[in-house]
């Protein structure tokens, strides 16, 4: 076995096109690193529909140039399967570690598969990418990125010709044809034959995000921002000059690419002390609101103040206020939210008479809704342009929210006045999570296992009215790992994360409120049941 692992190990290395990662595969067969071996070793990284995403270094279970470039050949044999010989793959990457050699990559393999590559002038935004796809008419693009993993990670993300995200069955079958490339001496990776493109298509974009505003609307609120060290700014301040919003305080020490993300233990907005600067910086300049990008700036986070201080708002908070601005501006077509996101925004697409789809977790689902005008997942992504963008858009987000705060302020009013209001007509929908990220997988494999072999028939005291299995699907869903309990006025899902090592259970109650004066005693009420709600669930999942 020890022989077999270390042959292996020596195979991988002798094809290594990276000076870096045949140096760090060499240092541990020279020592005899058995351990760190097998568990590079293990297996290979799995593409599935998120791509592929994970720890940089060397072997097939880390993200490193020869995993890319099997994956990239993988996706050319795809394409070409399908129809598309000689199409446009267009590439995007982000500022992290090895983001451009990965791009060059796969511009080369896709070059040599005899399909045309461009790739965009450097590290932007996801969603400049996405929008490439259908503004230059490609079959597919790529855009490398970890989004907001923590800086030893890389990614890889796959959009079909229609601009979104891969679903089943293109996964499996691209999948399957990364698998039937066994050597990289049978990949074909030029020097040169691809196109940079140059600034064209990133000012289309901008243009584009003008769309996304009411034309004459107020533009006077005032915000600080942080780009979270990733590649946000320089497009976000673009889009805030041309739409005429008075330019954002920066948050200097995260204003500039870092793929080391020095400030923060995650580069998440949504993870603690995160913001702790970009509050800081609000306490120091006294703004109407906090706009965060995560690194690939296709995630916006919001923070508002409350009395003498910051507070983030949540992603529903900030679905829902994008939802009751669209519907005031007349808004027509289809509103949609992953099964994990607030209910609330079924209710305001009901009350204004607009058709509301769930989705499966991902913009890669939200996105393919027919009809789409506006989506939301609670994981701080929004598509405000789906005819732009069919992903989540930080930067578009960022202005629509600006403009509704802009909006507000001329009434003497905030967004945290507006959520108040939604609160009154709709019930607080107040919303929470249970997370917990693990170093071993198989704890969260345990607790899903728990739940379906003795699952809870009541939870905080009420009684589980309904409880579904998603692995089986539904009328409206496709088959995916989760678990559904419904209560009264009260909703728990429980399912592994995509993209990290986590369990994520996402809970929600509804509180009627009569009256504004209501709202102290239900956000206490709503406060009680989900702390409740944690705790019994966590006993119940063993966690």
């Amino acid at each position: 076995m020890h022989d077999d692992l270390i042959a292996r190990a020596q195979a991988w290395l002798a094809e290594d096109p990276d000076a870096e990662t045949r140096e760090e595969l060499a240092k541990l067969i020279d020592a005899g690193d058995v351990t760190e071996l097998a568990e590079r070793f293990a297996g290979t990284l799995q593409f599935g529909t998120a791509g592929l995403r994970g720890e940089l270094g060397a072997g097939p279970m880390r993200m490193n140039r020869t995993v890319v470039i099997r994956a990239a050949a993988g996706l050319a044999a795809y394409l070409k399967k399908n129809g598309a010989s000689g199409g446009l793959v267009v590439i995007g990457y982000d500022a992290r570690h090895k983001s451009a050699d990965f791009a060059r990559d796969t511009a080369a393999v896709m070059t040599g598969a005899g399909l045309r590559a461009a790739v965009l002038p450097r590290p932007l935004p996801t969603p400049v990418l996405a929008y490439a796809i259908r503004h230059l008419g490609a079959v597919a693009g790529v855009e490398v990125t970890a989004s907001h993993n923590p800086p030893r990670d890389n990614g890889y993300k796959v959009y079909l010709g229609d601009g979104s995200q891969i679903v089943p069955p293109a996964d499996a079958e691209i999948a399957a044809e990364i698998d039937a490339i066994t050597t990289l001496t049978s990949v074909p990776r030029p020097e040169s034959g691809w196109e940079t493109l140059d600034d064209a298509v990133l000012d289309a974009y901008l243009a584009r995000t003008d769309a996304v505003l009411a034309a004459g609307s107020p533009r006077t609120a005032r915000t600080v921002y942080t780009a979270m060290h990733g590649v946000g700014k320089d497009v976000l301040l673009a889009a805030f000059a041309r739409a005429g919003f008075p330019a954002p305080a920066l948050v200097a020490e995260q204003a500039e690419p870092d793929p080391d993300f020095p400030t923060v233990a995650f580069p998440n907005p949504e993870e603690p002390g995160a913001m702790d600067l970009a509050f800081a910086k609000a306490r120091e300049t006294e703004p109407d609101l906090i706009i965060a990008n995560d690194p690939d700036a296709d995630r916006c986070a919001v923070a508002v103040k409350v009395g003498a201080d910051w507070r983030m708002l949540s992603g529903d908070e900030v679905g829902s206020l994008l939802a009751a601005h669209l519907v005031r501006r007349g808004a027509h077509g289809t509103f949609a939210e992953s099964i994990v996101s607030s209910s609330l925004l079924g209710r305001i697409a009901e009350k204004a008479g607009l058709p509301y789809e769930e989705t499966l977790t991902g913009f890669k689902w939200i996105a393919r809704v027919e009809g789409l005008r506006y989506g939301y997942e609670e994981a701080l992504g929004y598509c405000v342009d789906p005819d732009g963008v069919r992903d989540k858009d930080g930067i578009t987000a960022a202005l629509l929210i600006t403009e509704l705060a802009s909006e507000l302020k001329q009434d003497g009013r905030t967004l945290l006045d507006l959520l108040d209001d939604l609160a009154v007509e709709h019930g607080l929908h107040a919303t929470d999570q249970l997370s917990v990220r693990v170093e071993d997988l198989s704890v969260i494999a345990a607790a899903m296992r728990r739940l379906r072999e003795q699952p809870p028939t009541e939870l905080a005291g009420r009684a589980i009215t309904r409880s579904e299995d998603l692995t089986q699907g539904t009328d409206t869903l496709p088959p995916t790992d989760g678990l559904r309990y419904t209560l009264d006025d009260a909703r728990v899902i429980v399912r592994p994360s995509g993209t990290e090592p986590k369990l994520k259970c996402y809970l929600e109650v509804v509180v009627p409120v009569a009256a504004h004066d209501g709202l102290p005693e239900a956000r206490a009420e709503a406060a009680e049941v989900l702390a409740a709600v944690k705790r019994d669930l966590s006993a119940a999942a063993g966690i």
